[in-house]
């Protein structure tokens, strides 16, 4: 199992970056990105401080962790330019919070994001055709996720996507030791956005290669 969009006590996740990446280690995941919730008040000391509890992991461990962002909740306008911070400061993995149908996303995020070129947009609720097409265009990976509340629009970012062939990843987008799902359902969760069993383990292919091309 894979999932690079997780998070810790540097935003609102209950672990540590240690104790959350142990606790993956354990459930038999290969790869995680920690990406806490970022804007421009904290981009710099998220990246900062988890990248010194990853290098610590990834000497001492098979489980190999990334340290990034999820750009949360800022008007679209400033989203590129925190993607380019976020870089500089040596985030492996950008992500930005989509416009999920159970928060209050500015309207424009979605292409906000996928024009700045960002890594994963994640859970982009009614994410339009338009934008999907662009994500294909600039490589983007669209998120399905196993998060409750988030995951409602699953079958609609599936569909659009494989109909444009635009690349997905599955994401736990874990807060809790509880949200940190098995490979098994996690499968499970795509298939019940409408994918077959080889197109879900795909999505955890894209993720493989994803996280292979930031190390």
């Amino acid at each position: 199992m894979i999932s690079l969009h997780t998070h810790t006590i540097f935003s609102d996740g209950e672990l540590l970056p240690s104790e959350l990446a142990r606790r993956c280690e354990a459930n038999g995941y290969r790869c995680l990105a920690i990406t806490d919730h970022c804007d421009s008040s904290n981009v710099e000391e998220i990246v900062t401080g988890v990248s010194k509890a990853v290098n610590d992991f990834n000497r001492t461990s098979k489980l190999k962790v990334l340290a990034g962002v999820e750009i949360t909740h800022v008007d679209p306008s400033i989203i590129g330019e925190l993607t380019r911070k976020a870089r500089q400061f040596g985030a492996k993995i950008v992500v930005v919070h989509g416009e999920t149908i159970v928060e209050p996303v500015k309207k424009g995020t979605n292409l906000a994001a996928i024009e700045a070129g960002v890594d994963i947009l994640a859970h982009p609720g009614f994410i339009s055709k338009k934008e999907v097409e662009l994500a294909k265009e600039k490589g983007v990976y669209l998120e399905l996720t196993t998060r409750k509340g988030h995951s409602l629009t699953n079958g609609h970012v599936a569909n659009l996507a494989l109909e444009c062939g635009a690349p997905m990843v599955l994401n736990t987008d874990a807060h809790t030791p509880a949200d940190l799902v098995k490979r098994d359902f996690a499968l499970k969760v795509a298939m019940g956005a409408g994918l077959t069993l080889s197109q879900a383990e795909r999505l955890l292919d894209n993720s493989e290669k994803l996280a292979k091309s930031k190390f």
